[in-house]
This record gives C-alpha cells, sequence and structure tokens, in this order.
C-alpha cells in the first residue's frame, strides 16, 4: 500500500521561527483572487450558455432527428466535454507542479476561450452537413481537456496564496465567479430569447453568446498574465534547488508519473472523488440540467425556464461566500456535513416544490437545491487542495477532480434525463442526489479537518507581522499547528535524503 510522503514520520523539527511564517502580500492575494474569478466566470459563462441553449443546439446540429433524440444529443454532447477533462487535468496537473500555476493557468484560459469563440463561427448543419455535430463535439473535447486544468489549478493557486485562517472565504469567491459566470451566460441567453425570438435564435442568435466568449477571454487573460506565482510554489521550487545535489524536494520525492502519484496518494484522492461528486450532482443538477428539466417536463418555454433560474443563480453566488466563512469559524467538515444532512432531507421537498408547476413553487425549490448546492460547493475549493502536499497538489487534485466531474458532473444531466425516462418517477433525480450525499458524507467522515492550518508541506501563512509573532509564541499550544507536519526549508529535506542514502548503503 503506498503511503503520502508529507505524513511521513520524521525526528522532531527545530523551533518555528518569525522568518518561517509567509506574511501574505494582500495587493498580490487581491490580484490573485481576481485574475483566478475571472477565469472561472469565463469558465462557467460557457457551462451556462450551452446548458440554456441545450434545446436549440439539438434544433441546429441535429435537425432531422426526432425532439427527445436531439435533446438527448445536446446533453451527451455537454457530457462528452467531460470525457476530456481527466487528460487535462493530468496533463496541465503535471505541468503546473513542474513549471508553475501561473503558466498553465494562462495557457488553459486561452485554449478555454478560443475554442468556445470557434463554437459560435461553427457553421451549422444545413451549410457542411454531418460534419457539423462533428466538429462541435471536437471543440467541446478541445474545451473540456483545457478546463480540466483550469479550476484544480485555479482552487491550488488561491489556496496557496490566501492566509490559514481565512482560506475557506477567499478559496470559496472563485465559486462566486463561477456561478455569476453562470448566471451571466443565462442572462445573455435570455435577452437574446427576448429581443429575437425562437426562430432567429435557432437560425443565427445562438452564435451571440458563444463568439461574446471572445471578449471575455481577453479581459479573463490581461487579468491572469499579470500575476505573480504563488509564494507556496516558489519557496517549495527554492528547497528542491537548494536540495538538487541529494535529489530530495521540500515535500518529498516528486511521483515519476500518474502511477507513482496514484499509488503514493490514493487515499487523498478518493476522499477528493467522493468529495467531488456529491457536491457536483448536486451543483450540476441545479445549473445545468433544471434548464432542460423546466422546458421539457413541466411546460415552460425556454425563455421562462430560463428567467426563473437566474434569480436563484445569483442568490447562490451570494451564500457561497458566506458558507465558505463559515467553514472558517466552524471547520470545513462540520459545513459539508450539513450540507450532506440538508440534501437527503430536503432534496425530496425540492423536486415536489419544482413539480407542482407554479412559479412560486418552482423558485422556491430551485432555492433549496441552491442552499444545498452552496453548502456542498463552498467548501470544495478549500479543502480539496488541503488533502495533497505542495509538490504534487496541483497534479493530485487535478486527477481527482477531473475523474470526478467526467463520471458525476458533466453527465448528472444525462443521467437524471435518463433516470426520469426509465422511471417515470419524477422523484428519480432527488434520489440519485440523496445516495450521492451519502457517498460525500462517508469522504467527509474519512477526511482531516484543515481549517485555519497550514497545507500540507507548506509553513503557516498569515495576513499580518503580528499574527506572525503571535503564531511564534503560542506555537507549543496552538491546536491549529504541528511542528511535525511544518517542512523547515531545505536542510530537512537534504537531511531526510542523505539519511535514505545512507540506509540504502547499509
Amino acid at each position: 500500500m503506498g503511503s503520502d510522503p508529507s505524513s511521513t514520520p520524521t525526528r522532531p523539527h527545530r523551533r518555528l521561527r518569525e522568518s518561517d511564517v509567509t506574511v501574505v502580500d494582500k495587493s498580490m492575494m487581491r490580484r490573485a483572487v481576481s485574475g483566478m474569478v475571472v477565469g472561472n466566470t469565463m469558465e462557467w459563462y460557457d457551462v451556462g450558455v450551452y446548458g440554456y441553449l441545450a434545446v436549440t443546439m439539438g434544433k441546429v446540429f441535429l435537425p432531422t432527428a426526432e425532439p427527445s433524440v436531439q435533446i438527448l444529443f445536446s446533453l451527451g454532447v455537454f457530457a462528452a466535454t467531460y470525457i476530456a477533462r481527466p487528460l487535462g487535468g493530468i496533463v496541465f496537473g503535471r505541468l503546473g507542479d513542474r513549471i508553475g500555476r501561473q503558466k498553465v493557468l494562462a495557457t488553459t484560459l486561452i485554449m478555454m476561450a478560443a475554442s468556445t469563440f470557434l463554437i459560435g463561427a461553427l457553421p451549422a448543419y444545413a451549410t457542411i452537413g454531418v460534419f457539423a455535430p462533428i466538429v462541435l463535439v471536437v471543440l467541446k473535447l478541445a474545451q473540456g481537456f483545457s478546463t480540466g486544468g483550469e479550476y484544480a489549478g485555479a482552487t491550488t493557486f488561491v489556496t496557496e496564496y490566501a492566509p490559514d485562517r481565512r482560506r475557506g472565504f477567499f478559496a470559496s469567491i472563485l465559486d462566486f465567479g463561477s456561478y455569476l459566470g453562470f448566471a451571466l451566460g443565462a442572462t445573455v441567453v435570455s435577452v437574446l430569447q427576448l429581443t429575437l425570438g425562437e426562430e432567429a435564435m435557432t437560425a443565427y442568435g445562438w452564435r451571440f453568446p458563444f463568439l461574446a466568449a471572445g471578449v471575455i477571454g481577453v479581459v479573463a487573460i490581461y487579468f491572469r498574465l499579470r500575476i505573480e506565482e504563488s509564494p507556496v510554489f516558489q519557496a517549495t521550487q527554492a528547497a528542491q534547488e537548494a536540495a538538487s545535489e541529494t535529489r530530495a524536494s521540500l515535500s518529498g520525492e516528486r511521483p515519476a508519473n500518474v502511477f507513482v502519484m496514484v499509488r503514493d496518494h490514493w487515499r487523498p484522492i478518493v476522499i477528493a472523488v467522493m468529495l467531488v461528486a456529491a457536491s457536483n450532482t448536486v451543483g450540476y443538477a441545479l445549473t445545468s440540467y433544471m434548464p432542460t428539466y423546466l422546458t421539457d417536463s413541466l411546460g415552460y418555454s425556454a425563455l421562462d425556464g430560463t428567467l426563473l433560474t437566474i434569480p436563484v443563480l445569483v442568490l447562490l453566488a451570494v451564500m457561497l461566500p458566506l458558507t465558505g466563512k463559515l467553514s472558517d469559524r466552524l471547520g470545513r467538515r462540520v459545513v459539508m456535513w450539513i450540507g450532506a444532512a440538508t440534501t437527503v432531507v430536503l432534496v425530496v421537498p425540492a423536486f415536489l416544490l419544482i413539480g407542482h408547476g407554479a412559479q412560486w413553487s418552482t423558485l422556491a425549490g430551485l432555492g433549496l437545491l441552491a442552499l444545498m448546492t452552496a453548502l456542498w460547493v463552498s467548501n470544495q475549493a478549500a479543502s480539496l487542495p488541503a488533502l495533497f502536499p505542495t509538490s504534487t497538489r496541483y497534479g493530485g487534485m487535478g486527477f481527482a477532480y477531473n475523474i470526478a466531474i467526467a463520471v458525476f458532473g458533466g453527465t448528472t444531466p444525462l443521467i437524471v434525463q435518463a433516470l426520469l425516462t426509465a422511471t417515470g418517477d419524477e422523484l428519480a433525480p432527488a434520489y440519485f442526489l440523496m445516495a450521492m450525499s451519502v457517498v460525500g458524507a462517508i469522504g467527509v467522515f474519512c477526511m482531516k479537518e484543515s481549517s485555519r492550518r497550514p497545507l500540507p508541506g507548506s509553513m503557516p501563512a498569515v495576513e499580518t507581522a503580528e499574527e506572525a509573532r503571535e503564531l511564534v509564541l503560542t506555537q507549543d499550544t496552538n491546536p491549529n499547528l504541528d511542528l511535525g507536519d511544518l517542512p523547515f526549508a531545505a536542510e530537512d529535506a537534504a537531511r531526510r535524503a542523505r539519511e535514505r542514502e545512507m540506509s540504502a548503503v547499509r
């Protein structure tokens, strides 16, 4: 059985010094957060646009098929995007752990924006026939490949910049941007539906939201290129260089390939998959499936279905930083326990309210789904990176997150639609979400609390020099600080490597 190098017992370390503690540069942290938020907004803008145009995209790219087949085609293309995400997570994660987070994140954003823009410029079925849906799938796969490195890299970047005691709040701002991006996509689609009408939307109007991604992408790339590499990664790189003569690193040897990484970090990978599966099935049921469900199953017009979900998405975006801040106070595990319990207890009433058919009840049901999503998702960006040491954080999280997203996230609309079709039970989706939250609760039980604690393989991070002094003075009694888990720079890395070599000689 593999082991986590960051948890290998070592000799007692020296005392924590004030110079060991990272005092966060607030201006750089704000720049880092804003640069990551605009990228996440870009990613979810596209998810929102495609989700709310699913019915239209089926008509454009498969016009001769039955309406039910068109819907399944659109949802299938949406799911195909997530098939490429694990590969993107592996490739970009490995690069991000080797050459730096900032360079890779600039690349993923450029690829993502270009793919979305090209979808808007793609000739329809009426022009190039069967090649139209084929090229659409190819572009969505390229989009998924680049997106595979986006979320894992953005959360890694922000958590490495954030101070320990406020990491939940700053990380949750990423998902605040994500759902605002989704709401922006829904709003753009709604405005076009109002001004152009269904016929014009099918003829040419569907292109405009995708083409607008080019403008959003340019702005996002500008912000991202102005960010410096995270201080945690820079410190790790410096320690690796200092220990290069003995082939050591700050957090142990970096895995030679993805198989070694999985072998050495299988436990946090499994936990991450369980957490992501629970949070994203609820999130994607609300964001990506509900527009289709409201239109196809409940008889709302495409416009009404979109307009009903926009205020709920804004409400969700506002709740995320609040629940993220709550996790800094109560702990990540406590908030996720509440999220699991809330989903199990309230998801059936939520679907009953949505299925009632009245606008007030639909909004109430969607609001309950938003609450469940906020409690699950707000913790994800802070909790997942804390499962892995610095040297494999981007790669490990990218692998775990995107495997879970491919199996349980992007396929959620397809699975839910299939369950409805197969069983005829309108509560079948609710039972599916309940089961996934039980799986997530098991993951919460198995994970360690990371709130207010340093990231694995990293020194403590604080906001002020006064906090650093206080941390040094209270290092023996601070319940959130374990000196044995701290990487005391290159001398300890070099010492461990020398001990390994001497042991091998004996």
